[in-house]
């Protein structure tokens, strides 16, 4: 069996990459950074060592690389044979690497029923967005000639999925070795598969992912970011110095709650165990063993902010029906204050809160419009801002 993974990075090789081997496949990573090709190319295996209670070591084998901004062709033919292709590039990258993938399926097409007798290619998605993979399968599709994208579903299951693991940075020495936690969660919305999903070592596969993606994004990634954001706006460089002050702490308490409550209200989930779940996640993002800065998990603050994303997307709902949603708005509000200068999103965001009108910048950088009711929440904070 054979996966192609786009994206060589942490999450690739310590996350997607271990479960792929682990589950059998050869994994062929593809990237554009050449120093991280050449390196896997070099390279005969790699550690990933999980760090704090139940940790483990894994030594990962049977492995290739292929440099995706030098080697297309020879990736279009990995591509066509392969049995699964996934994807941990980034949400903003899917639309860069859906034409190879198109391209692949093409060749897939072209060699004939001899492939796709072998099944349909599997292409998940594994980033930190809801429904990622619905717009990698647009992106593929309109790539496409129109006959072959007639032909997709025939040849190609896309299917949606939820990621969880938290990969710090890495030490400046670590080679391709990666320290994660123990802790990991995949799950994979099966129906596309008509009952026979590819065999993946620790995916949970439902009929359902929506509950999943939300309570994932809007629990761990919403708590890890409010904690960030706050750290760097009190001066705190460390995301364990961070979320273990006590007044920090609660406002990651008080934003898990809020959007807790809109979980609950919204999949009908079991109060208690979100509540667990909730607690769960609090003790993993302050384990001491897996350090991390407020800079890094805050880079990017225009994606964190946008419409459907860890802040706005629960904020508005919660809007929408009625509750409260202070501490998400409390974090919304530090995260404008994000000033990173080597962080182009947060350079960005800084030109906007100067240069546009409070009302307009609300919409440009939260999608949010003037008739919604969180808009006037969230001017208020964009004209403090301005101030």
């Amino acid at each position: 069996m054979k996966a192609v993974h786009f994206g060589a990075g942490n999450i690739g090789r310590g996350f997607v990459g271990e479960l792929l081997h682990e589950s059998g496949y050869e994994v062929v990573f593809a990237d554009v950074a050449d120093a991280l090709i050449d390196a896997l190319d070099a390279a005969e295996s790699y550690r990933v060592t999980e760090i704090g209670e139940g940790g483990r070591t894994t030594v990962v084998t049977d492995f290739r690389a292929i440099n995706s901004r030098t080697e297309e062709a020879r990736l279009v033919d990995e591509i066509a044979t392969a049995d699964v292709v996934t994807t941990a590039v980034g949400p903003r990258v899917l639309p860069f690497v859906a034409p190879v993938i198109a391209r692949g399926i093409e060749r897939r097409i072209e060699i004939g029923e001899d492939v796709i007798a072998g099944g349909r290619l599997a292409v998940f998605a594994c980033e930190n967005a809801i429904n990622a993979t619905d717009l990698l399968e647009a992106e593929v599709r309109a790539a496409l000639p129109e006959a072959d994208a007639d032909r997709l579903d025939a040849v190609a299951a896309f299917a949606n999925t939820a990621i969880d693991r938290i990969v710090p940075a890495q030490a400046p020495d670590a080679g391709l070795d990666v320290v994660l936690e123990p802790f990991h969660e995949w799950v994979i919305d099966r129906t596309p598969f008509d009952g026979a999903p590819p065999a993946i070592v620790g995916v949970h596969w439902v009929d359902d992912l929506a509950p999943f993606i939300e309570r994932k994004l809007f629990t761990v990634n919403t708590g890890h970011a409010t904690a960030a954001y706050h750290g760097f706006a009190r001066g705190i460089h460390s995301i364990t110095d961070a979320i273990t002050d006590p007044a920090i702490r609660s406002e990651v308490e008080a934003a898990i709650a809020e959007t807790r409550s809109l979980l609950v209200a919204k999949f009908g989930l079991d109060e208690a165990e979100q509540a667990a779940y909730g607690r769960k996640i609090l003790s993993r993002l302050s384990n001491p063993e897996l350090p991390d800065t407020v800079e890094r998990v805050g880079r990017g603050p225009l994606r964190k902010l946008s419409r459907h994303e860890r802040f706005i997307g629960p904020a508005a709902e919660l809007a929408e029906r009625g509750m409260p949603r202070d501490a998400l708005l409390r974090g919304i509000a530090d995260a404008l204050r994000f000033d990173v200068p080597d962080d182009a999103e947060s350079v960005e965001l800084q030109r906007i809160l100067r240069e546009e009108e409070p009302d307009g910048a609300v919409t440009v950088v939260t999608g949010i419009e003037p008739a919604h009711p969180l808009f006037a929440d969230l001017l208020a904070l964009f004209e403090g801002r301005k101030g």
